[in-house]
């Protein structure tokens, strides 16, 4: 019976590590404008391979020099897809061992079942992506799943890790926490909407933008949500003024969950059993402020650019760890053999 514990519990941590890493990839993959590098799905050109499409791969680079497809452009977005893939059947292996092993392992499957259709859906959005042509509304929606399916990665691990006994005046703290996971996730929508429509450069100064507080900006334009990349929905180009709009909410959006969680952080950090969650939180909010300035200022270079989306990966985690710990608040420690 430990053999089979022991198992699943590095299935399961193995898992949520390649979740972590295939959302950071999937980063690279949006930065590098590699998203249709192959421009079908799931193949290459219908090739397992950006081997076997090389004629075609050739043929389009040569078509169009500055276009989305090009060799290495392709490879990129190939690799994605089979870590992704490879992702998917190690989610399956965890529902089957969480299923046939659920008294073992004194844990319902449900979790795990939740987590596998996360996955599929996941994976249906990532063809979405491609078929659509990067529509952003199916981009943005492709993040947050991927951030969705890290937190209840995050949550299957967590069962899984000991920890020391939170006490109960932690309680307090659950409603706090939770809220402090939704406005997140507003953020991290707003960040992918920024991300997705190429806003990030909108506003080149700060604090103001465009040497306002309050510059020109479209709103109806820049969150009209079904529309082409680029495009508004009339099918006029986007305009500077609705890019704009869409990097103004975004920056002054993460004041407000800059602040609630910071203070937030403080509190856990001072708490048996959740200072670790609450320190990590303090360092990651510190690492999105510099990353976030650091892309306005230096022109959003790559790898400041994928930085700064594996800092709100890590601040889901954080923030999943310390919620599902609070949830043991009063109660006896999270343990496992």
């Amino acid at each position: 019976m430990d053999r089979i514990v022991q198992r699943y519990r590095k299935l399961v941590f193995f898992t949520w590590f390649l979740t972590l890493d295939l959302i950071m990839f999937g980063a690279f993959v949006r930065l590098t404008d590699s998203g249709l590098g192959c421009p079908d799905w799931p193949g290459c050109y219908g090739k397992v391979t950006p081997l076997g499409a090389l004629p075609d791969i050739h043929q389009a680079a040569s078509d169009m020099p500055f276009g989305p497809v090009t060799l290495s452009k392709a490879w990129i977005e190939m690799i994605h897809r089979y870590v992704g893939a490879f992702l998917g059947m190690l989610i399956i292996a965890i529902v089957y061992m969480a299923w046939r092993y659920r008294r073992q392992l004194g844990r319902s499957p449900a979790l795990a079942t939740v987590s596998l259709a996360a996955v599929c859906v996941q994976g249906a959005f990532g063809a979405w992506t491609v078929t659509h042509k990067l529509m952003p509304a199916v981009v943005t929606a492709h993040l947050v799943l991927g951030l969705s399916l890290l937190a209840l990665m995050t949550w299957l691990a967590a069962r899984e890790r000991p920890h020391l006994p939170v006490p109960a005046i932690a309680v307090r703290l659950r409603p706090w926490m939770a809220g402090g996971l939704v406005l997140l996730a507003v953020q991290v929508t707003l960040g992918g909407w920024v991300s997705t429509n190429y806003a990030a450069l909108a506003c080149m100064d700060f604090p103001t933008c465009h040497g306002q507080w309050a510059p020109e900006m479209d709103f109806h334009g820049g969150f009209s949500v079904i529309r082409g990349l680029g495009e508004l929905p009339s099918g006029e180009m986007i305009s500077q003024s609705a890019l704009t709009a869409i990097h103004w909410v975004h920056r002054n959006f993460a004041f407000i969950v800059f602040v609630y969680m910071g203070i937030l952080a403080w509190r856990l950090r001072a708490l048996a059993g959740l200072s670790g969650p609450g320190r990590l939180m303090l360092a990651l909010l510190a690492a999105q402020l510099v990353t976030g300035l650091t892309t306005i200022f230096f022109q959003w270079p790559l790898l400041i650019a994928v930085l700064h989306n594996g800092g709100a990966a890590g601040l889901v985690l954080a923030s999943v760890l310390a919620l599902v710990r609070l949830a043991t608040a009063g109660g006896p420690p999270l343990r496992r053999l």
